[in-house]
């Protein structure tokens, strides 16, 4: 008896040790967060190949799996020697891969980069003309207020002189120096470069070996922890990577899709700037249910200085296109992988965007989806243990239950 109390005690004694220490820790961790967001910041530079190689190797693990699947079974009526043939079968899967990612973004760089650049200088080129045209709108806008129509036109003609100057004299001449700056204070050329490459040959390590990482993953799992705990944590983490993988790799196919659907309509709208516009719209469609409007921004903004009559029929056709994407497409390659209502996310999209900016708005779904449902899961299963539905319905418009009879009183 005195020992089972012994043991208590040390248990206690253990726990409140752990308790005053992670107080600490969060404590420190307030009182320092520059420092720690700065040593985080530092960290993130170190291991950016890394996370450029986990990145590229988790998006293109369906296509390399399947194409390793597909090579042993094209090649077990020829080899006998199955090491021979798992290690073919992988070159195979890595080369497809490599190829797959390569044509991807060499044909992006060569069907847009040029694109930008030449409506970046259309823009330009075309800023005293637009002026002109903007000018004559407000005139017509305002031509029964006189007085309104030459305080806004003298207000706008200030605005457009200085933004001339500013794009000839300044602009122009050192847009080298401008975009030159611009990289070197985010990051040298150089090192996204080695980061790129780097990131490259981790992808390729870590498509051939993440099945022995998996492996020995789940062997120090089982190995420190209780068998039912080490079968939660791989559960959870399967339901985390069906979840992730799902939404991330979902979403981009959708976004894909979206910007062709873009591209199509606005070429036969006729509507400057198609290759630039469709590019945004697609891109910042990757971000849930704000994305589209994101992106609606820059590109009605540039749609409105060639003709302000065909700005409004694109954002028209932005709205259809977010109903089409939200209530049709979207559910479609998505389907139910977050299980989350609306409500819950527009809300991760805010929490998340506001704590890790536009990638917090990206993995802000996924990542509240696998919280929700774990929650939920520990939420079902704390009723379940004190004999209580776990049906929410009987718990609308409930006053108490009663303890002897558990009975649901409303």
């Amino acid at each position: 008896m005195g020992e089972h109390k012994f043991k208590e005690y040390i248990y206690a004694g253990v726990t409140l040790v752990l308790v005053i220490a992670t107080c600490i820790v969060f404590a420190l961790l307030f009182l320092r967060w520059d420092s720690v967001r700065t040593g985080i910041r530092a960290l993130n530079n170190i291991l950016a190949p890394i996370t450029y190689g986990s990145i590229l190797a988790y998006l293109l693990t369906p296509i390399y799996n399947r194409t390793v699947r597909l090579t042993k079974r094209g090649l077990q009526s020829h080899m006998k020697n199955e090491t021979h043939t798992e290690r073919l079968a992988k070159m195979v899967g890595t080369l497809v891969s490599l190829i797959l990612m390569s044509v991807v973004t060499i044909g992006l760089i060569r069907m847009v980069i040029p694109q930008i650049v030449s409506s970046i200088i259309g823009i330009i080129n075309s800023l005293p003309s637009y002026a002109e045209k903007i000018s004559l709108w407000i005139q017509t806008i305002f031509v029964n207020n006189p007085s309104v129509e030459e305080t806004v036109l003298s207000l706008y003609n200030q605005g457009v002189e200085k933004l001339i100057v500013w794009s000839t004299t300044d602009l122009v001449p050192n847009l080298e120096r401008v975009i030159a700056g611009v990289f070197t204070g985010v990051m040298s050329v150089v090192n996204v470069v080695k980061n790129a490459l780097i990131g490259i040959i981790v992808m390729v390590y870590l498509l051939n070996i993440k099945d022995k990482l998996c492996t020995q993953a789940k062997k120090i799992v089982y190995a420190f922890t209780s068998l039912r705990l080490a079968n939660e944590i791989i559960e959870k983490t399967r339901f985390i990577h069906q979840v992730f993988g799902g939404f991330i790799i979902g979403k981009l196919v959708d976004s894909l899709i979206i910007g062709i659907l873009c591209f199509v309509a606005l070429k036969l709208m006729r509507m400057p700037y198609l290759v630039l516009v469709s590019v945004i719209i697609g891109v910042t469609n990757i971000i849930p249910f704000f994305g589209p409007f994101i992106g609606a921004i820059p590109s009605a903004l540039l749609i409105l200085l060639v003709s302000p009559r065909q700005c409004l029929y694109f954002l028209g056709f932005i709205l259809l296109l977010q109903q089409f994407d939200g209530n049709i497409l979207g559910p479609k390659i998505l389907g139910d992988s977050t299980g989350l209502s609306s409500f819950w996310v527009l809300f991760s999209i805010l929490l998340f965007g506001g704590l890790m900016g536009p990638i917090g708005m990206i993995i802000g779904v996924p990542t509240f989806a696998v919280l929700y449902k774990l929650l939920s899961e520990r939420v079902s299963a704390s009723l379940k243990k004190k004999q209580l539905s776990t049906d929410t319905s009987d718990y609308c418009g409930l006053d108490h239950i009663d303890e002897n009879k558990k009975t649901y009183l409303k």
